[in-house]
């Protein structure tokens, strides 16, 4: 049952390079009645961010009986960050203050599953002031204008309308309502949304996010300033900004490793599906001398 949460301890510790200024980490859950709660999120900007993180994770273990750590079912019904889908972050601060506030992932909620967004990513965005306006002429009031936001709710518009269009069209073929929400989490086209958030975005970065119903993704940037690299086998998926560290933490060769190609997005089905999908179109390469 602790699988995922060992694997993202390790993870995090070992690209804790990356930033050292806060930590993130959010978890989702597949398969969970309603009434119970299925996203889990904690942040730090502790001196120690990454044990900080943990320590409360795991201490929300403590005085549980031997036997009921051990079953998974009981575990993820009951237990905050017990799900599949996991989502951290480390932060190397570059706008803003050192607050917690400011440490990703960042979660976009809503009553629906498939409406639910959490994004963590790498990125440096140069048109901050361009898509804050876009979100303006949309109808929306965002809290602050920064690319973080902005980019969350950019994304998050075009799952609303994705969202909304599967409803019409799944009320219009006489489906009841409980049963939408469920055919919208099989027919959810991620592709078409970060297309469509992704036509305006302007700099360096790999997004990374979660959708309430567990469908994820990781989308780079067109000229593949920031990295990305990833594996999969029949029991995970996992992404991370350094190929060592997926190595050093699944135990592989450099060659069973893959990199992202510029412009693309890797989309996780809840389902277990796994496809590479471009969404943006193909431009020069101009890696990051810092990366």
């Amino acid at each position: 049952p602790f699988y995922g949460l060992n694997k993202m301890y390790l993870l995090m510790e070992k690209q804790h390079n990356r930033g050292q200024d806060g930590a993130g980490l959010a978890n989702i859950k597949l398969a969970v009645e309603p009434g119970h709660r299925y996203i889990s999120r904690v942040r730090s900007v502790d001196n120690r961010p990454i044990q900080d993180i943990f320590s409360r994770v795991m201490g929300r273990f403590e005085g549980i009986p031997a036997n009921q750590l051990k079953d998974a079912e009981v575990l993820q019904r009951d237990h905050a960050f017990t799900g599949e889908v996991f989502l951290a972050h480390l932060r190397y601060g570059t706008f803003g203050k050192n607050e917690v506030e400011n440490c990703h992932p960042f979660l976009r909620q809503n009553n629906w599953r498939t409406r639910n967004l959490v994004v963590a990513g790498n990125f440096n965005m140069t048109n901050t002031d361009e898509l804050f306006a876009k979100l303006v002429a949309l109808g929306q009031h965002p809290k602050e204008k920064a690319d973080t936001v902005t980019v969350l709710e950019r994304i998050g518009h075009f799952l609303d309308e994705e969202n909304q269009r599967l409803y019409d069209e799944f009320k219009e073929q006489g489906y009841e309502k409980p049963a939408i929400s469920e055919a919208i989490g099989e027919e959810l086209d991620l592709q078409n949304v970060l297309k469509r958030a992704a036509s305006s975005l302007d700099g360096g970065y790999v997004m990374c996010g979660m959708v309430g119903h567990g469908d994820a993704f990781v989308m780079r940037d067109p000229n593949g300033i920031r990295p990305a690299f990833w594996y999969e086998d029949d029991e995970v998926v996992v992404v991370a900004s350094e190929r060592p560290v997926i190595q050093t933490a699944f135990n592989l060769s450099t060659e069973q490793i893959t990199e992202l190609e510029p412009g693309h997005a890797l989309i996780i089905k809840r389902s277990g599906s796994v496809s590479c999908q471009r969404v943006k179109p193909e431009a020069p390469r101009r890696a990051c001398s810092f990366e």
